[in-house]
């Protein structure tokens, strides 16, 4: 298959001749090419840690070199693209003076790669003359300087106010650059870009952050507990409700969960990873984050030593869900702003594996979400994934992942034996439709 861009549009052109290449990425041995959305993680040798799984019904950003061929996002949709160390791409969208705009971008060293501490992806936003409006960094810290999906987001909010930059609407611009030291991998990484907008309120609330929540973490979850298999990206996380929920992973490998919570509702995690055999300490084994529906970080926490005996970590204790912490100066209580599905990546240093063997490890996810539902905002327009919905919390009972339900690799006979087509794509042939037809 293959993509095409031209002036903004996003077009597919299905070539018969490169299904046969789809089709066959174990003919040789090798793994699934990465540019390929969805293919990476689910490609993934049984021995080894399964990488990053790209949104399976993602598409091809095209990032330009400068605001002239900045590739074009829309609201509501995944995309996908790669990004050379020095690089610095570009993305066009558009924002109304009635809605907030949220763009996040995921960064994904291969797992072999090497990274230092430093490495980084920095997001920016910019209105239409290049004034700032956000910008936000994800670096490799020095107590986790292994690959591990890196996750910045930005954004454009109205917050009731009738001044300041960023408020017109018209053309938006969202930069992501990437800086590596010399002595890292070079390689390119796969980046998977979420624009999501966010209505106004029907009448202006409070523009004081609330008091917080507890910040003492509650004791083990009443609730069930089972085995629940992390997701291997965003797109793909396990749905978790409260409760000790198993699992294994892998050195080197990230998993992940999401959530549901609820207005007026605080969310606990914590994480163990079980015993083994071998001697030696690692430090920062294992790391712990937690991402708001923006895929904005909440918390995270990446400095457990680890020596064989089993272990605990935990982020801090978040505030209870609340519009108006928005208005905060505390990055983590700021993005506790809106209702929805939260994240939680569950990262094993590779560190792990060397000194305590390749064999799959232990792993106990804890979920608290306390306190009753209360009543959101009123949005002027539908709040989309900013809630609730309901069935979430029969979903997080059931446990099923992000894309469960969604119609994504099928085989297609008569092409040849393991041939796949992605059949979410003619979603984005739909979307080229529309553009064109807006023009």
């Amino acid at each position: 298959m293959k993509w095409l861009r031209s002036r903004g549009r996003v077009a597919l052109v299905a070539a018969a001749a490169m299904c046969a290449v789809v089709a066959q990425p174990g003919a040789s041995g090798g793994p699934v090419p990465s540019g390929l959305p969805g293919l990476s993680g689910t490609a993934a040798a049984a021995e080894g840690p399964t990488p990053y799984a790209l949104d399976k019904d993602a598409g091809p950003a095209n990032g330009g070199t400068g605001t002239g061929d900045a590739g074009r996002l829309d609201g509501g949709f995944t995309y996908f693209d790669s990004i050379e160390p020095g690089q610095k791409l570009f993305y066009q969208l558009d924002l109304d003076d009635a809605e907030n705009g949220y763009v996040s971008a995921t960064a994904v060293p291969k797992l072999k790669s090497l990274v230092k501490y430093g490495d980084k992806i920095t997001v920016k936003m910019q209105d239409g003359e290049g004034k700032d409006c956000d910008s936000e960094q994800a670096r490799v810290l020095p107590t986790g300087d292994y690959p591990q999906p890196l996750t910045a987001y930005v954004s454009r909010t109205l917050n009731d106010k009738e001044y300041g930059a960023c408020r017109e609407d018209g053309t938006y611009y969202v930069i992501v650059e990437r800086e590596s030291k010399p002595a890292s991998s070079q390689d390119a990484w796969d980046l998977e870009l979420r624009f999501l907008t966010e209505p106004r309120l029907k009448a202006g609330g409070s523009t004081k952050a609330p008091e917080a929540g507890s910040s003492t973490s509650p004791g083990p979850p009443s609730a069930a507990s089972g085995a629940r298999a992390g997701g291997a990206g965003f797109s793909d996380a396990t749905t978790l409700g409260d409760g000790e929920w198993t699992a294994e992973i892998r050195a080197g490998e990230s998993l992940f969960y999401r959530v549901p919570v609820d207005w007026g509702q605080q969310l606990f995690a914590a994480a163990e990873l079980g015993s083994s055999d071998g001697n030696g300490m690692v430090t920062g084994a294992m790391s712990l984050a937690v991402y708001n529906p923006a895929r904005g970080l909440v918390d995270s926490t990446d400095t457990m030593s680890y020596s064989g005996e089993p272990k605990w970590t935990s982020t801090d204790p978040a505030p209870p869900v609340n519009y108006a912490n928005r208005f905060s100066s505390t990055p983590g209580k700021k993005a506790m702003r809106f209702a929805g599905w939260y994240y939680l990546r569950v990262s094993l240093n590779p560190e792990v594996g060397d000194k305590f063997g390749q064999e799959p490890y232990g792993l106990t996810v804890r979920v608290n979400v306390e306190g009753d539902a209360v009543d959101g905002p009123e949005y002027n327009g539908p709040a989309e994934e900013f809630n609730v919905a309901d069935g979430n919390q029969d979903r997080a009972v059931d446990g099923e992942s992000a894309d469960s339900g969604a119609m994504t690799l099928v085989a297609v006979g008569g092409i040849g034996t393991g041939t796949v087509l992605v059949l979410g794509l003619g979603g984005w042939a739909l979307l080229a439709r529309r553009r064109d037809a807006g023009r």
